[in-house]
């Protein structure tokens, strides 16, 4: 029945029309700043009640309005990247499955039915990462759920502390006395979520996933769901003494590492997960300066101009027959003019240029963190994770799209209208979703009073990260040379600073080393030996000695054989 309706070809009305109902009800809640709780209780732990609830606030349909485009655009442009594939309907079933888990964590206040959506989000994720059925993605979904599932441990764990409050509602949080315990919890579930330090080495792995899947779980969804749990949490959480210190050290360590390993990877996809791991902890940062409403500002603008370079990027995959690497790829411009318009403009939107969508959003971020007193040390990597930014963003475009081509000969490159058209929509909303949702989002930014210098130093960090780049990258200088004139800063750069090596094998090797000994020592030897295998050799070996020994004939067994059948039926 699913193979005669193909789902492929209506997934995508299907989720246009979802984006039509929400939207407008999200723009009507920004401008009247309205929130609506509704309740229904399913049943009672003694005199505690579990409730179904759903909040509608601004927050979470402006959130959800963004998720319902992105997957919109991007199940219209799989249905041309995975034309090829056999199970093309059940990819897109769980595409869906994976907006209405996303979709599930947004609405659903309540802790208990959060794990719905939070669990939803891990399980489909596993699946999809493993959707090219070979050992290396069969690797990264395992790295992928095992993360994710420390957080979902924490995640109960908080569930437990909460209990003695006699509720589970997030907006209702309370300081009790397992009031840091339950904190410390949902800041390590948000950070396995979103990939923060020590975590994040299963976000550049998860890229073994087709494309279509990363454009939307690296964008809107996945990923961004520990951000959106924090921004649900945070009033409750900032109440403690140290979870401003904390996160914001973690952020700003996430966001050096993934902007440095960026700086020295040649693999297409995982650069702009890399880039989507160094922009969350931009969101980090601003959610530890006390900016909840900017963080949230960057998280919407950030998934539409992220969902648009990784189509961008797919196009480009796909035309150069699956293929990854960016040194296969160059001079796109002639042969993809929309591809390369909409490349530049997501770009220029991930950098913070003027008036795109990331310069009201990031641009903000940063002024803010120069202008209200902070770490002078902090501040200072915030500025320099800015310029890295712009950095291995000019790397990647004269690499694909000024550099000469490298691909080969017989390599056709080709726009249709189900490639460009989620382009086109993607890159209109890369540069007027800033200015819109500024004007309309009810946030109380007061004035910054600033020097010049102040104003302009995000603008200036910009500029010497892009003009950095152009230099090493036209004057026949790497820009791998710095980076990888040592061996340690090497590998240093290309393993994530070692969290490759020390999430998974590192890990892995001492309990492989134990239980294989463990197999050869007792499950194949002791074991088999006392065990059936061992009796049943030794009766064998018995017998054939008695036969030997007594040098018996065929009547003596039939006459054993009878008294035995005697003896058993007298015995029943």
């Amino acid at each position: 029945m699913l193979a005669q309706f193909k789902v492929y070809k209506q997934a995508s009305m299907f989720t246009w029309l979802l984006f039509t109902m929400m939207a407008p009800l999200s723009v009507y809640l920004m401008l009247t700043n309205k929130t609506t709780l509704i309740e229904w209780t399913l049943f009672n732990i003694s005199s505690t009640p579990v409730m179904m609830t759903i909040i509608i606030d601004a927050t979470g349909t402006m959130f959800s309005s963004t998720v319902l485009l992105i997957s919109a655009n991007v199940l219209q442009f799989s249905t041309v990247y995975m034309k090829d594939d056999k199970f093309i309907n059940r990819f897109t079933v769980l595409v869906l499955l994976f907006v209405m888990s996303m979709n599930m964590l947004i609405f659903f206040p309540h802790l208990m039915v959060l794990l719905l959506g939070w669990d939803g989000l891990g399980l489909v994720s596993f699946i999809l990462v493993i959707y090219y059925q070979n050992p290396k993605s069969l690797a990264a979904g395992m790295i992928t759920a095992l993360t994710n599932r420390i957080g979902d441990a924490m995640l109960l764990l908080s569930i437990a502390w909460t209990l003695n409050q006699g509720q589970w509602n997030i907006i209702h949080m309370w300081e009790s006395q397992s009031f840091n315990w339950q904190s410390a919890a949902i800041l390590i579930a948000a950070m396995t979520k979103s990939a923060q330090m020590p975590f994040s080495s299963w976000l550049p792995a998860a890229m073994a996933a087709p494309t279509p899947v990363s454009a939307l779980v690296h964008s809107s969804t996945l990923v961004t769901a520990g951000v959106f749990l924090l921004i649900r949490f945070y009033p409750f959480l900032s109440s403690t003494t140290w979870f401003n210190q904390l996160l914001l050290l973690i952020a700003v360590t996430t966001t050096t590492m993934a902007g440095l390993s960026a700086m020295t990877e040649c693999d297409m996809k995982k650069i702009i997960a890399l880039s989507t791991l160094s922009q969350l902890g931009m969101m980090m940062a601003a959610m530890d300066l006390g900016m909840v409403n900017l963080a949230y500002f960057h998280m919407v603008t950030h998934a539409l101009f992220k969902a648009l370079l990784f189509i961008c990027a797919g196009t480009l995959i796909h035309s150069h027959m699956h293929s990854q690497d960016l040194r296969w790829m160059g001079n796109i411009t002639t042969q993809m003019p929309t591809t390369t318009s909409c490349f530049i403009i997501a770009n220029m939107a991930l950098c913070g240029a003027p008036f795109m969508s990331g310069f009201y959003s990031k641009d903000m971020i940063v002024e803010s963190s120069v202008f209200y007193s902070n770490n002078f040390i902090m501040l200072s990597i915030i500025l320099f994770t800015v310029s890295l930014t712009s950095f291995y963003t000019m790397r990647f475009s004269l690499t694909t799209i000024w550099g000469p081509s490298n691909s080969g000969p017989f390599t056709h490159l080709e726009e249709s209208l189900s490639l460009t058209s989620p382009m086109l929509v993607l890159s209109s909303m890369s540069i007027i979703s800033g200015s819109a949702l500024i004007w309309t989002m009810p946030m109380n930014q007061e004035p910054l009073i600033m020097t010049i210098t102040m104003k302009n130093m995000p603008m200036i960090m910009v500029f010497v990260g892009l003009l950095t780049a152009w230099h090493t990258n036209t004057y026949k200088l790497s820009s791998q040379t710095t980076m990888m004139l040592a061996p340690m800063t090497h590998y240093a750069s290309c393993l994530m600073w070692f969290l490759v090596p020390l999430s998974s094998q590192f890990t892995m090797s001492t309990p492989m080393y134990i239980s294989h000994n463990y197999l050869k020592s007792l499950d194949q030897s002791w074991l088999e030996l006392l065990g059936g295998q061992g009796i049943a050799k030794s009766s064998f070996m018995m017998s054939n000695s008695m036969m030997s020994m007594f040098n018996t004939k065929p009547v003596n067994y039939l006459v054993m054989s009878s008294i035995l059948v005697l003896l058993t039926m007298t015995l029943l």
